[in-house]
């Protein structure tokens, strides 16, 4: 499951996505005469080029950003040829031009003024790379496509938010990582370089753009991709514990991120286990600690939490277990935390011993200050005063 991303809504306000009748001056009458040629030689070249060249420019330059989805629309209907036999030749040059010109409109945007022009026009070329990347026609190109990764992989450091989360957008979408996975040295090398870019961002992201890195994280098969995974779980555990976490529902889809790892050839197994077991009681805990009458969870919250233990349990507790469980599902609806609380220490663990999960899938929460496995996953400190909301 996606985490639902409230970036979206502050892309509205950055982007006017509707294609209305505003003119757009590029030419394509030359590039869909092409596109039914049979076989192409340097002139028909030269025209993908300059066609794909003319409409970045044009969308670099546009200051009418009610004609730039049309722009994007115009480029990607054309990344094509409609001719069996010039197909190859026709996806090698069109993303060979597609990767030089944006590269370079990418360039070109970032000295715009003033900033909210220059992360639009960013913004635009970013989602371009992005539908470039996942049409079927790109994975004909023979690699081409995948050069396209290098423009969004520049873009991962920007200053903006939105900037950042699009570019790791293009890196992180299904299609790239099913491609990085074909076992091809090439691919295997430039997936490992995108997860070592990308554990750079985990403590300066957003909730939304942490649920994407760890979607890659956990799709992609090199082991850079494995600690990319536990340092987003990490993460997120520590804004539990410092009471700064937000958007609780992202942690649904870490949570089965995380226990999709989960087994006994994985030799990360005890981490991956004790990461999830980790951020479940955390999640937990926080409920157990507002429904016993801390009240300093606001309604969302409450049913973003409510949401994740059921889910969890749901996906990832009868699974691991070996059967079907609904005694969390079951506490929720009533508002039950002394039953929540038995069922987090059955599962998780206490001081008295090791939970169910910790017996199946052997692991502990570290080690005590006398050298002592730890049983018990760490307790939820309490919240600070500033975070109790009068609902």
């Amino acid at each position: 499951m996606k985490a639902k991303v409230r970036i979206l809504a502050v892309l509205v306000v950055f982007l006017v996505l509707v294609v209305n009748s505003a003119s757009v001056a590029v030419d394509t009458a030359r590039i869909d005469r092409l596109r039914d040629k049979g076989v192409l030689d340097g002139e028909d070249f030269r025209i993908i080029d300059d066609f794909v060249a003319e409409t970045v420019r044009e969308l670099v330059g546009t200051r009418d950003f009610t004609s730039v989805a049309k722009l994007r629309a115009i480029i990607l209907a054309r990344s094509s040829s409609d001719t069996d036999s010039a197909r190859a030749q026709y996806a090698e040059q069109f993303y060979d031009s597609a990767h030089k010109h944006i590269s370079l409109g990418l360039e070109q945007a970032g000295l715009l003024t003033p900033e909210q022009r220059r992360i639009k026009v960013t913004l635009n070329l970013l989602i371009l790379v992005d539908d470039l990347l996942v049409s079927a026609e790109a994975f004909a190109a023979d690699g081409q496509d995948l050069r396209l990764v290098d423009s969004a992989l520049a873009m991962l450091n920007d200053k903006s938010a939105v900037v950042r989360y699009w570019a790791v957008h293009c890196v992180t979408n299904p299609a790239i990582i099913e491609k990085l996975n074909s076992g091809k040295a090439a691919d295997l090398k430039l997936a490992d370089g995108i997860a070592k870019q990308l554990k750079k961002l985990p403590e300066q992201s957003g909730p939304e753009t942490l649920a994407l890195i760890a979607e890659f994280a956990a799709g992609a098969n090199v082991p850079q991709a494995d600690d990319l995974l536990l340092q987003i779980a990490d993460v997120r555990i520590k804004s539990y514990e410092s009471w700064t976490v937000e958007y609780e529902l992202a942690d649904s889809t870490i949570l089965k991120l995380l226990c999709g790892k989960l087994s006994p050839v994985n030799p990360n197994n005890a981490h991956f286990a004790s990461r999830f077991a980790q951020l479940y009681s955390y999640a937990m805990q926080k409920y157990i600690k507002d429904i016993k009458g801390g009240d300093f969870l606001s309604d969302v919250q409450r049913h973003q939490l409510a949401s994740v233990l059921v889910e969890t349990e749901q996906d990832c507790i009868g699974k691991l277990l070996g059967m079907p469980q609904a005694v969390i599902k079951k506490a929720v609806g009533r508002g039950d935390y002394t039953t929540l609380l038995a069922e987090h220490n059955r599962l998780l663990g206490d001081q008295t011993g090791p939970g169910r999960l910790a017996e199946k899938l052997g692991f502990d929460y570290g080690k005590t200050a006398a050298g002592a496995a730890r049983t018990a996953p760490l307790a939820l400190p309490e919240p600070p005063e500033e975070s109790i909301i009068n609902n």
